[in-house]
């Protein structure tokens, strides 16, 4: 599995024909706020051209590429997090997600009401902001007060804790999201169990028009960008009707549309690869007669827990890793050949598992 990916936005953004079109489900699309009821799930694997170049020269019984796994949460409004429409019920669904895919109008047509009256991507951004931020303040409260009054009666790992505490509840209160202050790794690691919603990275959705698509987005794609910059959060232009007439075309048929269009590649590709590089993930695969298969694991991670992705035992048992580049495995054809050239590597448990190797895992439990 890739990774967990909530689709959040105001009502008529066109986040479910978005989650349609990538997940290939469907769910409802209507012209009215409130149409998806329950978070829709939708898992949808990773396009990556490495992994059916293995396959063709191992020739499986089987190929699994890893996968992302969308949901789809019900459009928010002002006043979300006080039960304003759906409320409180569906921010609780994004707790779930490792990361938050923010789909952001941005284009004008007058057959689809827009929620608040005009297009105004960054409006519309500080309101989602707005309701995750009070959503958190509620999740802090408790936490914080508890610990306050830990803190004045002396216990001491209460009193460490408060400059963290007091630091979130400012920023809060001053409606800045947790991801823009800078928080450290042993900070986040702190705060974990309070699942903080403003915590989590966010990749920005800008929803286009047809027409904008090859000419890289207008004015209101730029403001997103812009705004994605100074956040240190990602930013993709997609369009959700090309997408959605996408998912119905042949590879062929798919292939020429995408030219009409001046475009390379569906939105898709460059959503999930900007998604992995916004949470520092990378590709690893194993290879065999059986099965070809790519597995997602977080840049720096070392050998025994990318071998744990596959299973707990390979993990615990671990070995040693025999290991080939991609590269060297494709230009050579063969393990065979690779192994002859020396570039086959035996790697211990330090090792740090790079982006395109492909692994084979010796354990014993």
């Amino acid at each position: 599995m890739g990774f967990k990916c909530g689709i959040v936005g105001l009502p008529n953004v066109g986040k479910s024909t978005i989650f349609n079109a990538l997940a290939k489900a469907r769910a409802e699309a209507s012209n009215y706020p409130f149409c998806t009821i329950d978070p829709n799930k939708g898992i949808v694997p990773v396009p990556d051209p490495r992994l059916w170049a293995l396959s063709d020269l191992y020739h499986p019984q089987k190929t699994t590429p890893t996968s992302v796994e969308f949901y789809d949460i019900a459009g928010l409004v002002k006043g979300a997090s006080e039960g304003e429409g759906l409320g409180n019920q569906f921010l609780g669904h994004i707790k779930e997600v490792e990361a938050i895919l923010h789909v952001v109008r941005c284009f004008d047509d007058p057959n689809i009401i827009h929620v608040s009256g005009s297009v105004d991507p960054l409006r519309d951004i500080e309101v989602i902001d707005t309701e995750l931020c009070l959503k958190d303040i509620e999740t802090m409260s408790g936490r914080f007060d508890k610990t306050e009054k830990l803190a004045r009666s002396g216990d001491k790992e209460s009193r460490e804790k408060m400059p963290l505490y007091e630091k979130i509840k400012k920023s809060l209160e001053d409606g800045v999201p947790l991801r823009r202050i800078g928080l450290s790794e042993e900070e986040k690691k702190a705060v974990k169990d309070l699942a903080f919603l403003t915590i989590k990275p966010v990749l920005y959705c800008a929803n286009v028009a047809e027409s904008e698509l090859a000419t890289g987005g207008g004015k209101f794609v730029e403001s997103v960008r812009e705004w994605a910059k100074k956040e240190g959060a990602g930013a993709v232009m997609i369009s959700g009707k090309v997408e959605s007439e996408l998912v119905d075309l042949s590879d062929e048929e798919q292939k020429e549309f995408l030219k009409e269009l001046g475009l390379k590649e569906p939105g898709l590709n460059a959503l999930i690869r900007a998604g992995y590089e916004l949470l520092e993930l990378i590709t690893y695969f194993t290879a065999g007669e059986k099965e070809v298969r790519a597995w997602t694991i977080r840049r720096g991670t070392k050998a025994p827990q990318a071998a744990g992705v596959i299973h707990s035992d390979f993990e615990r048992g671990f070995i040693r890793a025999e290991v080939m580049s991609y590269d060297d495995l494709i230009r050579l054809k063969s393990a065979a050949a690779v192994k002859e050239a020396g570039l086959l590597r035996v790697e211990g448990k330090d090792y740090v598992v790079k982006d395109g190797d492909v692994m084979l895992f010796r354990f014993n439990v």
